[in-house]
């Protein structure tokens, strides 16, 4: 079972902490914002100068930028970098395309979206990853997967059955399952028979990759 640690790419020390501890790929989610792409968890408000998530509400000059240029550069000659578009802001996907054609064209990172559609906009060798997060987004999943095969799909762990994992490993080697948080919720990826965990608790991803 591959390791996933989720958030530890929105911070340079939190990527190399999670690349020391032995993960398989560190996520990090990328905004786009006034001409930036901005590495970060905490989502805009609507043109206020806040950010919030579910733990609050920020002021937007008190969170610490990071660009998804600095970030890359901090990987080095890694590969384990998996970046989460996240909003569906127009020039997202074509700007991380560019980046990643001038900063890393040798390298296959992975990208992973909801809108599937922003996956068009790469021609770097990146590893493509199909989100989907509510039932309906599961059988649009479920069918793009039938349809044609995929490198990857990253899915809410409530959202997978034995069955649902059987269907979508009919056209990908690779399902990732998150929330995983707790050993409880890693034992719930296993029984399902997930081949990978998203978690932001980095202890568990260390225990998990001490397993192997």
């Amino acid at each position: 079972m591959l390791a996933i640690a989720h958030r530890s790419g929105n911070t340079v020390a939190g990527l190399r902490e999670a690349l020391d501890a032995g993960v398989d790929l560190v996520e990090a989610d990328v905004h786009a914002y006034r001409g930036r792409l901005e590495v970060r968890h905490h989502r805009s408000m609507a043109g206020l100068p806040f950010l919030w998530d579910r733990d609050g509400v920020i002021r937007r000059r008190s969170h610490h930028r990071l660009v998804l240029a600095d970030l890359v550069e901090a990987l080095g000659d890694d590969h384990r970098l998996m970046i989460d578009l996240k909003g569906v802001h127009p020039r997202l996907a074509p700007k991380v395309a560019r980046l990643l054609r001038e900063a890393s064209p040798g390298r296959s990172l992975s990208v992973c979206t909801k809108s599937w559609w922003m996956l068009d906009a790469f021609d770097v060798p990146v590893q493509r990853v199909l989100s989907a997060a509510t039932r309906r987004g599961l059988a649009r999943l479920l069918a793009r997967v039938e349809a044609a095969p995929v490198h990857g799909v990253s899915v809410r762990l409530s959202l997978l059955t034995p069955e649902v994992v059987d269907q979508l490993h009919r056209g990908t080697d690779l399902v990732m399952a998150w929330p995983v948080d707790t050993p409880e919720a890693l034992e719930q990826a296993r029984r399902v028979g997930a081949d990978a965990v998203i978690s932001k608790d980095l202890d568990l991803l260390r225990g998990l990759v001490a397993e192997r």
